[in-house]
C-alpha cells in the first residue's frame, strides 16, 4: 500500500522492516536470538534515522507507535496515518502473507487469532494517540485506500 502511495505522490518508499531485515536478518531471528528489545532499539535506530529525510513514505512496523520518541520522529516531516482493518480481516491478511513467519514473530505465544485481538486491544489507545489520519481499509481495496489517503491529505494540505 505504502509503495502506490509513494509512487501517485512521487515520493520513495521505505519500510523500516525491510531496511532491519538488510542489515540484520530475518525480524524472528533477530527476536528469537536477542529478544524483543533489541529489536525496538534496532526500529527506534532506523526511524531516527531515516525520519530526517524528506519527500519519503515511511511503513513502520505496528509496534513503532509504542515508543513516543518513534512517534515524534515520524511527526517531525508529516503525518502519521494509521491503517486500521478489523480483526477478522487482519488475520486472513496475515494467512494469506507468505512473508507471515519471518516477519511477524509471536508477540504473545498464543493463537494467531488472539494474539491479534490482544495486540490490537493494547496498541489501538497508541494508534488513537500517534494518528492524524485514519483510514478503515477492511473493506476497500489498495488503489480505494490510496485515494481515500490522497483525498485526506488534499483536504489536510490543500495540495497533492
Amino acid at each position: 500500500m505504502g509503495s502506490k502511495l509513494a509512487a501517485r505522490l512521487q515520493m520513495k518508499f521505505v519500510d523500516t522492516d525491510d531496511l532491519i531485515e538488510s542489515k540484520e536478518g530475518h525480524i524472528s531471528d533477530i527476536v528469537k536470538s536477542q529478544g524483543w528489545d533489541h529489536f525496538r532499539r534496532l526500529e527506534k535506530s532506523v526511524i531516527e534515522e531515516i525520519s530526517k529525510g524528506n519527500n519519503l513514505i515511511i511503513a513502520p512496523g505496528g509496534g513503532a507507535v509504542l515508543d513516543a520518541d518513534n512517534v515524534k520522529a515520524l511527526k517531525r516531516n508529516g503525518f502519521i496515518i494509521w491503517l486500521k482493518a478489523d480483526q477478522r480481516t487482519l488475520l486472513k491478511r496475515i494467512q494469506k502473507d507468505q512473508g507471515s513467519s519471518t516477519r511477524r514473530p509471536t508477540l504473545t505465544g498464543k493463537g494467531t487469532l488472539e494474539e491479534i485481538e490482544e495486540t490490537i486491544s493494547e496498541r489501538e489507545p497508541f494508534y488513537e494517540k500517534a494518528s492524524e489520519i485514519q483510514v478503515d481499509t477492511s473493506i476497500i481495496d489498495v488503489e480505494a485506500v490510496v485515494e481515500d489517503i490522497l483525498n485526506v491529505l488534499k483536504g489536510k494540505t490543500g495540495r497533492i
